[in-house]
């Protein structure tokens, strides 16, 4: 191709992301297009703020700029009172509470790519995963976490999370709520004991030796620690939906250094915020900003070893939540981390550099390219010479429909492009006006609790001994009293109880699609 040839076709690429990329509402700025090595800031590269709740995936290999580029659109979202729910998995993120300083970098990036840079911190709420961190506790109850969540955490197979459902469907038919581990474990040391074999046969399909499985299972997460993760106070959701008094949206950051040796567990966790923002949120249809916009970080995670009804109901769940409002972007490595029946879902897509050292890599290269639309790039070999902080970027128009493919130099974050100041950190957590809710745990009436209650029945006085009996023996010396737990499972008196508690205590439970609780 001669020169004349190749600046024409360059020309056309300009004007392409010019026209396809003017959008006319509010939009998120993401950069520049990039052509023969320089950034034309009067191409500018952007997402429709209306299209964000069409879904995304960030993705690109370590070190290529992804979570700056979560940092960014968080940022600007903040900023047009969109409330942002992300995972903050090395501790980068926090960041976003403080402005970042100017540099000659900075100034740089800004000057190439027509940003108006200044330093700007955003509204930061740091969450804790059962309080593993500084931020507010999250904790789920586990009668709302649901069988279908907690079989994932436990690495449960097929067959063990069916199994798992119709211990919770026995509770909930009981009307014994499970609030936290220990309350899941008495009524499955229950159903695996002499007193609750009845029981166990009407359940049909959960055998005794399965239970035995799942009983195993529980006392091992729970020795890991995992009894903080749940019960009450639950966190509720709708305090993800919060705005500061100047109208920016709140930043909600889930800090997760401390549980990077347990990927599956707060993965899932983010997973159960996601199915109880779809199970709570009215229906709104199109809007002209998202009421959330939720980042799904490390989503390979979440799909590793997932069962097939696992998966349905992620991708159902992100097929309909769109038309409640909240946008979902799945951040990882490669597409092919996210199954083809979500990937369907994600409208925006900005893809980072790729690297090609092995022949995986190279299919998985291959295979990402094969995911864009038609382009002029040669996009196997452009996905390999991206630079730090660049990404081809194609997202749906205003009008819905796909913009041109564009090589872009992305913005540069206004917030700290480094953790925050802890003491900085730790004063925004007590000044929370969240901080009262969730501080303290609670231990209320639960299944264990209720159960214990069955078997605690008061003595009853010995009739008096007529006159010239003779003087009754001596009592024996007391046996050792019995625990709690041995009581409940050892007691004939529970049997008749259990069966009689859903008229007496409660209701069957509905369950969603993710068998979380529907309230």
């Amino acid at each position: 191709m001669s020169a004349k040839d190749v600046a024409g076709a360059q020309s056309d690429v300009v004007a392409a992301v010019q026209q396809g990329y003017a959008f006319a509402g509010p939009a998120l700025e993401l950069g520049a297009l990039v052509v023969d090595g320089k950034a034309l800031p009067d191409a500018p590269v952007r997402i429709p703020l209306a299209m964000v709740n069409r879904h995304g995936l960030v993705a690109g290999a370590t070190g290529t700029g992804k979570t700056k580029t979560l940092q960014l659109m968080a940022e600007q979202l903040s900023a047009a009172g969109v409330p942002v729910m992300a995972a903050d998995i090395k501790g980068d993120l926090s960041g976003l509470a403080e402005p970042g300083e100017d540099s000659d970098r900075t100034t740089s990036r800004a000057t190439e790519v027509g940003q108006a840079w200044t330093g700007l911190a955003c509204p930061v709420e740091l969450l804790a995963l059962g309080g593993q961190g500084d931020g507010l506790t999250l904790r789920a109850t586990m009668t709302s976490f649901g069988p279908t969540l907690l079989a994932k955490v436990l690495g449960l197979n097929e067959v063990q999370e069916s199994s798992l459902g119709l211990v919770f469907h026995f509770a909930d038919k009981a009307g014994l709520p499970m609030l936290d581990l220990k309350d899941l474990r008495a009524v499955v040391q229950f159903l695996t004991s002499d007193e609750g074999k009845e029981e166990l046969k009407e359940l049909g399909g959960l055998s005794r030796a399965t239970a035995g499985v799942i009983l195993r299972e529980l006392v091992a997460f729970e020795d890991q620690g995992a009894d903080a993760f749940f019960g009450e106070p639950e966190f509720d959701t709708a305090d993800l939906m919060r705005v500061s008094a100047d109208g920016r949206g709140i930043v909600s950051l889930l800090e997760l250094p401390q549980l990077q040796d347990r990927p599956r567990l707060f993965s899932t966790f983010l997973m159960w915020l996601l199915a109880d923002l779809f199970e709570e949120l009215p229906e709104v249809g199109d809007v002209d900003k998202p009421k959330l916009v939720f980042f799904f970080d490390e989503a390979h995670l979440l799909f590793d070893d997932a069962s097939k009804e696992f998966l349905t109901a992620i991708a159902q769940t992100v097929r309909l939540i769109r038309s409640k409002g909240v946008g979902v972007f799945f951040v990882t490595q490669t597409p092919k981390d996210v199954p083809s029946d979500v990937l369907a879902q994600l409208g925006n897509r900005v893809q980072h550099a790729l690297r090609a050292f092995t022949p995986d890599d190279a299919k998985a290269l291959k295979a990402t390219a094969s995911t864009f639309p038609n382009s002029s790039y040669d996009l196997e070999e452009v996905l390999t010479q991206l630079g730090i902080g660049e990404a081809i970027v194609t997202v749906l128009s205003d009008r819905g429909a796909p913009t041109p493919v564009a090589w872009t130099r992305l913005r540069a974050p206004q917030s700290k492009m480094a953790p925050a100041d802890p003491a900085l950190l730790t004063a925004s957590v007590a000044s929370s006006p969240l901080h009262g809710k969730y501080a303290a745990q609670v231990d209320r009436d639960s299944a264990y609790e209720r159960l214990a209650a069955r078997v605690a029945k008061p003595p009853v006085a010995p009739a008096p001994a007529p006159s010239g009996a003779k003087a009754p023996r001596a009592p024996r010396a007391p046996k050792q009293e019995k625990s709690t737990a041995e009581k409940v499972l050892e007691s004939s008196a529970f049997k008749q109880a259990a069966r009689s508690a859903a008229a007496v205590l409660g209701r069957e439970i509905t369950r969603s699609i993710f068998g979380t609780r529907r309230r």
